[in-house]
């Protein structure tokens, strides 16, 4: 018998699972990223392989312990490694002995074709066009609910009064957005967990900070790849803004770019006009507007020996100092330690503290200072 599984990012498998089982599947949901993810992926993946590589084949070989036969992942474009890696994934888990089924989706909005025929692979009820498109419908209204409520807790977490208050709400209301299934449902529940986060007691002259958070999707996405950085730094009186989430992603590859995706292009046009694959382009545009809002200062996360991100991080040297907005780059691997990103987390936000409360023409924190 077929059972399915994915990727683990962030909180979408709630989404996935949902649209999956409808279509019709047994899905076996992939774990949430551990110490042990991590260590089969590093043994039965080449030394040079970026991180996202690497923990995506301890997910599979842990998926495929719990009964999985096929795997729904996705393709890429560009000069980017990743786009082959559904195919390397494929061939290692072969010749490991596990004959799975891989079932990568390109862009739609470049690939049509391969998108309406992985739809019909993966839709055993055989539902009608008309079915398959309320599922997709309600399936994205509920991952638009699981990325608005994360949103809310930026902005909440650096402004409690009860440390960890809103990690904890936040951990609650996943779940009533998990259960509800109809479009009313889920409307209702996003609405309750906005209200629940909102309730939480602040304080309003608190000095919050603005950092935007720039880079490579998969490291964005995952917590658990990232070590959980988002939080740290709310927890350190800092208000994030990440630069990509998995709906925005998901709207420029399957329709049309959004206003937004060519906004940042625009930005990045001067530094870098080319694509240059992954999300370096993305994260220099970013960069710039996140200057031009005013925001205290940018964070590039990216995988270790990822090009795309190695050739942003030396063009946002220049951003840095043009746009007088101070950058702090992580390049993460297995041997990164939260306590050490926690340590350059700490020192990181005392500058930009500092720098805030100087002069407005000060121009002495720039990315070279880290």
């Amino acid at each position: 018998m077929r059972k399915v599984t994915f990727p683990h990012m962030g909180e979408s498998y709630r989404t996935f699972k949902m649209l999956l089982n409808d279509l019709g599947n047994e899905v076996i949901l992939p774990p949430r990223p551990s110490r042990r993810t991590l260590n089969l992926g590093v043994q039965n993946t080449p030394e040079f392989a970026c991180f996202p590589l690497k923990i995506l084949m301890g997910t599979y070989l842990e998926t495929i312990e719990m009964g999985a036969n096929v795997i729904v992942t996705s393709g890429g474009v560009g000069p980017c490694r990743a786009g082959l890696y559904a195919e390397l994934h494929k061939k290692i888990l072969h010749d490991l002995g596990h004959p799975v089924e891989m079932i990568v989706f390109e862009p739609p909005r470049l690939y049509p074709f391969n998108f309406i025929r992985n739809v019909y692979k993966l839709n055993p009820c055989r539902l009608s066009i008309k079915a398959i498109i309320e599922c997709i419908k309600r399936a994205w209204r509920k991952l638009q609910a699981l990325d608005n409520v994360e949103k809310a807790t930026h902005i909440i977490r650096p402004r409690e009064l009860k440390p960890g208050a809103t990690t904890k709400t936040y951990k609650k209301v996943l779940e009533w957005i998990d259960k509800a299934y109809t479009t009313r449902e889920i409307i209702d529940a996003e609405t309750a967990a906005l209200i629940e986060l909102d309730n939480i007691p602040r304080d309003p002259e608190r000095l919050v900070l603005k950092v935007g958070i720039v880079g490579e999707i998969y490291v964005l996405l995952e917590p658990a790849s990232n070590l959980e950085i988002e939080e740290t730094l709310g927890n350190l009186g800092v208000e994030v803004e990440r630069s990509m989430f998995l709906t925005g992603w998901t709207r420029d590859n399957t329709w049309k770019e959004t206003v937004e995706g060519l906004t940042v292009k625009d930005a990045a046009k001067p530094y870098l006009p080319e694509l240059i694959g992954g999300h370096g382009r993305d994260s220099i545009g970013n960069t710039i507007l996140y200057s031009k809002r005013n925001f205290d200062g940018v964070i590039q996360l990216a995988p270790f020996t990822c090009i795309p991100e190695i050739v942003a991080r030396t063009i946002l040297t220049s951003v840095s100092r043009d746009y007088n907005i101070p950058v702090l780059t992580f390049f993460l691997d297995e041997q990164t330690g939260k306590a050490g990103m926690t340590t350059r987390l700490e020192a990181f936000v005392d500058l930009l503290r500092r720098k805030k409360l100087q002069a407005p023409d000060n121009k002495l924190l720039t990315a070279s200072t880290f």
